[in-house]
């Protein structure tokens, strides 16, 4: 570690040999390393010397992580605190970063990551400390926990999430369809000042254009056609709290002018009047269009677009983070199961591994219908590969091991049955060369892992593949 001017680094852990290990790696010239096994002492140690960094694990006995760094930012809002956990929650992360964490960093990454993070911190800490300002206490809500994620760039949302919250700033939030991009708003002004006030979420791409600007804005009586009684806008709706406008892309140019004064001047008129109205509402938008494209073909404004684009979060596609579907999966099996009022239900290993193989191009909201569908269909409690409906995409891997072996498994039960009851031995080379060009497919076209697979010898796949080497049987008539 480069050297810093007299920095002094407090570690809590209950575990000593961590401690140990910690105080070692962190070890330089000009750094004052101090290790305590509780919170409660971390706070005496603390408040008789403070320390420019503290370094603590979320889960502890007593005083949790989360609780502590509360406790040390409450007495000095300029404290620099970096939690870090096995496994850490979605809501821990959040509430960490929303109280102003430094970062919330996974246990078993820290000897990749922990000096690197410490010498940044250390650095950074003067100017933090000038313009950080003490975070204004709100009741610690857990969120829906549908916004699910161990994996590293959902791990980067959820501490987006908590940054953000503790402002006012316009946040524009990207993502495929079905990512969960509504849930990331609602968790931003859950954990946000304006929590106890009202959350509206309109999707643009519901109303129709020439009701857009009355349903946001509102209208008087008589202002257009159908206009029988006087109607409060959203803006009026949720004044003090959050709106979020989702697929923001899709608003008429019109109604983006009179957004924008909004954004801008924190008033508007209502339709078919002259008053003009205040209000103080945080805007958060959603799109999955590229907006910046938009934007040069004329269809966005570009003053709007940079007044909503402040801070950007992505939400990126399931895809791309096939690590958290297995936690999803379950989620919302555990949740259906809760619904039934049964017995439990689970997945087989075979199940789950068609689940993390899938490409899912409906993202989160697919997986969930996917779930709820699969356990509507089921008459057992146990969800086999079978039960499990997926969309007919070819976004679906080839190479997975556990939808052909099912695959595999049926066709063999059926051609057996077959075999055994239609008395032509001539279906048996039949039935070796279906099994051998299934697995075959699933490999790829790789006559060697084939034949391992089977337990043949490659001449055995080539020759069961060769078109000419075993011809199809004539199916009697006791077969039709």
């Amino acid at each position: 570690m480069p050297d810093v001017p007299e920095s002094r680094i407090l570690i809590v852990d209950a575990d000593p040999d961590f401690l140990s290990w910690a105080a070692t790696h962190l070890k330089a010239p000009g750094v004052t390393v101090v290790t305590v096994e509780r919170s409660e002492e971390a706070v005496a140690v603390y408040q008789k010397q403070r320390a420019d960094l503290v370094l603590a694990e979320v889960r502890m006995p007593g005083m949790s992580g989360i609780e502590l760094l509360k406790r040390l930012r409450m007495n000095d809002p300029n404290a620099m605190v970096i939690l870090f956990s096995g496994i850490a929650s979605t809501s821990n992360v959040i509430e960490a970063m929303r109280l102003g964490a430094y970062d919330v960093l996974s246990k078993e990454k820290l000897p990749y990551e922990l000096r690197t993070i410490v010498e940044s911190a250390l650095f950074s800490n003067e100017s933090r400390r000038a313009t950080r300002a003490q975070v204004s206490e709100v009741p610690a809500e857990t969120i829906q926990e549908t916004i699910i994620g161990r994996s590293a760039p959902m791990q980067e949302v959820f501490k987006m999430i908590g940054r953000v919250s503790r402002s006012d700033a316009p946040v524009m939030i990207t993502g495929e369809s079905g990512c969960g991009k509504e849930l990331v708003a609602g968790a931003i002004h859950k954990f946000s000042p304006r929590t106890q006030k009202t959350f509206v979420a309109i999707n643009i791409t519901s109303i129709p254009d020439n009701l857009m600007e009355s349903e946001i804005f509102g209208h008087e009586k008589g202002s257009f056609t159908g206009a029988v009684a006087q109607r409060i806008g959203r803006f009026e709706q949720c004044d003090g709290g959050t709106l979020f406008l989702d697929e923001i892309g899709d608003m008429p140019l019109a109604v983006q002018s009179k957004l924008l004064r909004v954004l801008q001047e924190g008033e508007f008129c209502r339709v078919g009047s002259n008053q003009t109205l205040k209000c103080d509402v945080r805007v958060l938008a959603a799109t999955n269009k590229d907006l910046e494209a938009e934007v040069a073909k004329g269809t966005f404004r570009e003053d709007l677009f940079y007044r909503l684009n402040v801070v950007r979060i992505h939400i990126p596609p399931l895809r791309e983070r096939r690590e958290d579907v297995r936690l999803l999966a379950e989620f919302f099996l555990n949740r259906q199961s809760a619904r039934r009022r049964g017995p439990m239900m689970r997945f087989t290993d075979d199940a789950l591994s068609l689940l993390e193989a899938y490409d899912w191009p409906g993202n989160v909201r697919e997986l969930e219908n996917t779930i709820q569908r699969a356990c509507a269909l089921s008459n057992s409690d146990v969800l086999l590969p079978s039960d499990i409906p997926l969309g007919s995409t070819a976004s679906s891997r080839h190479n997975n091991s556990a939808s052909t072996v099912t695959r595999m498994r049926d066709a063999l039960t059926t051609l057996i049955h077959v075999a055994q009851t239609t008395p032509d031995m001539e279906l048996i080379p039949w039935i070796e060369k279906e099994l051998t060009r299934l697995a075959y497919r699933h490999f790829e076209e790789n006559a060697p892992k084939t034949a391992k697979f089977l337990g043949l010898k490659v001449t055995e796949v080539q020759a069961r593949l060769d078109p000419g080497a075993i011809k199809k049987p004539v199916v009697k008539k006791a077969l039709a």
